[in-house]
């Protein structure tokens, strides 16, 4: 069984991405029998080509993921490169837990209702500093622009970006780098963009494309954040593939075919851009100059960072005061009244979403860590670590746009006779559940002592005794901190349950966007802060067994006696 695992998870990662892609593809082209449409044909990209806002969706399309990855990236240097081997650096790894746990949709319901007209920032600064007695009339959320929408992709991206950025600095040896180079004299910033970025970015290269296939074609945050009109390109292809009118289901799939196109296109351009800097970069990095903006950058990172964590802050605390208020008008700080009755009509309506989210999210999750202890465990035993396209199968369902192969995905399941329903969807979930399990749990797996496997054998352990009696205790802090990550994955999963479930399937991450059309800013206070309370719950518990557990042997949890 270990010996077929890394098979069968390049089939779970690989297969269901191209036989969805597959299933996109043909319809594209007009081929659709099971609606009438039996003969090829380039009618349906006519069609889509001359759809109103076509170019604005994929132009919007190509800058959300490009800019959102730009600005992520760059910011998550900048922080490492000033806080890296300080006091603060504590601090910043305990920071990326917490923000992401918060699924995509709560974390965009969060910064809309803290920089919305009349949102908590505003309150906050009103009417003492502004001199507003009622909203501006500003398009601050869901602007042309995207502005707002980017904004909260880099709330979530940057943490993601961190946590890559972290496992491989003992691996580039970033520590002995900087000590060198500021030995040299070096100031803090140059050293680490001169020394320690050159070896750390052909690391984080596909973690960088991942973010951008993901911004390209977000669905939950673009609903939340993004424009209406026009949307963004995935969300177009949701719309169309939602019509009452059947025939939009091979518009839908023309639509999956050319996000496919855009979001390659992006990733094509941010090589380009890759490859101009290395040009262009050379002579800084032979330069030997000794210092570049020190200061500014310095007192920039040390602000955006606090920034960045206060606005998450700010933007909860303003979901739980709209989840419990019954007045609050414009300019009040705080609400004049408050209630339950949202909770009560949340209590009606959720015990249904709130069961399908968390069993669907703990068979995901569960299966996803049983498939990477089952693959990293037969790594540990052949002696070898899994060849590079095994790996790169970990990024595929991440570097792919959801809705181009999702959308194929469902006509295949269609076609195959396979109901929609909860089974269909935690099997969905799987396929992007594993990849951040596998992230986050292998480093840990690779650098275990082989001693201690060693030593068990000695005294005539078998394989399998030593995986249950002294790998897995060894390695329960960081197998439950990836079920954590895993349980916060699939609860925030929103379009694979929509696609996948029909409809039918319905959990919070979905309750949550629903309301989003809605308006009613305390129900969706509500529903967004059970979406954010979930995951949270799941991390903690990831922190409290372990020392519940080990409570009488703290060397297991890396504590001095």
């Amino acid at each position: 069984m270990l010996r077929a695992s890394p098979y069968l998870v390049a089939a779970i990662l690989a297969g269901p991405v191209l036989a969805g892609a597959l299933g996109a593809l043909v319809p594209s082209f007009g081929y659709l029998p099971v609606l009438g449409h039996a003969d090829f044909g380039l009618d349906v990209w006519r069609r889509l080509f001359d759809w109103p806002g076509l170019g604005g969706s994929v132009l919007l399309s190509l800058a959300s993921g490009l800019v959102t990855a730009g600005v992520s990236l760059g910011l998550a240097m900048l922080f490492l490169a000033v806080f890296f081997e300080t006091r603060a650096f504590g601090w910043l790894r305990k920071a990326i837990a917490p923000l992401l746990a918060v699924p995509h949709a709560a974390a965009a319901f969060a910064l809309a209702f803290l920089i919305a007209p009349s949102g908590f920032l505003a309150r906050l600064l009103s009417p003492w500093a502004t001199g507003w007695q009622r909203p501006p009339d500003l398009l601050i959320v869901q602007d042309e622009l995207g502005l707002s929408l980017m904004a909260g992709l880099v709330m979530k991206e940057v943490p993601f970006l961190l946590l890559m950025a972290l496992a491989p600095l003992a691996q580039i040896r970033a520590e002995q780098n900087m000590h060198m180079a500021r030995a040299l004299g070096y100031g803090r910033i140059s050293a680490w963009f001169k020394t320690v970025v050159p070896a750390l970015y052909p690391l984080l290269r596909l973690p960088v494309y991942a973010v951008i296939a993901y911004s390209s074609a977000n669905i939950d945050v673009a609903l939340i954040l993004g424009p209406v009109a026009p949307p963004l390109l995935a969300v177009q292809v949701l719309r169309w593939s939602n019509d009452p009118e059947l025939d939009y289901r091979l518009l839908a799939a023309a639509g999956a075919v050319l996000q496919f196109g855009v979001t390659a296109s992006a990733i094509a351009l941010w090589v380009g851009i890759e490859r101009l800097l290395m040009a262009t970069g050379r002579g800084w990095l032979e330069s030997g100059k000794r210092t570049f903006a020190e200061g500014g950058l310095r007192v920039a990172g040390r602000t955006l960072f606090p920034a960045l964590l206060l606005a998450a802050a700010l933007g909860v605390v303003a979901l739980a005061l709209s989840a419990f208020t019954r007045v609050w008008r414009f300019p009040d700080a705080l609400p004049r009244r408050w209630t339950f009755d949202h909770w009560q009509k949340v209590a009606e309506t959720s015990a249904e979403p709130v069961w399908a989210t968390i069993w669907i999210a703990a068979v995901a999750a569960g299966l996803s860590l049983a498939l990477v202890l089952a693959m990293l465990e037969n790594e540990r035993r052949a002696g070898k670590r899994a060849g590079r396209p095994l790996e790169f199968l970990f990024y595929v369902p991440l570097l792919v746009p959801q809705i181009g192969f999702l959308f194929g995905l469902v006509l295949l399941a269609e076609l195959a006779g396979l109901m929609p329903g909860g089974g269909l969807v935690a099997a969905g979930h799987v396929v992007f559940v594993l990849p951040y399990v596998y992230l986050t749990l292998s480093e840990s797996y690779r650098r275990l002592d082989p001693a201690w496997s060693r030593l068990a054998r000695t005294l005539g352990k078998g394989e399998g005794a030593v995986f249950w009696k002294v790998t897995l205790p060894m390695l329960l802090t960081p197998a439950l901190a990836a079920l954590a990550v895993g349980l916060a994955v699939s609860i925030g999963q929103y379009l694979v349950t929509r696609l996948l479930g029909a409809g039918r399937i319905d959990t919070v991450t979905t309750e949550a966007i629903a309301l989003a059309a809605g308006g009613d800013r305390r129900l969706i206070g509500a529903w967004a802060l059970t979406q954010a309370v979930l995951p949270i719950l799941g991390f903690g518990l990831a922190l409290a067994v372990p020392r519940l557990v080990w409570r009488h042997r703290r060397g297991m949890l890396g504590e001095t006696q």
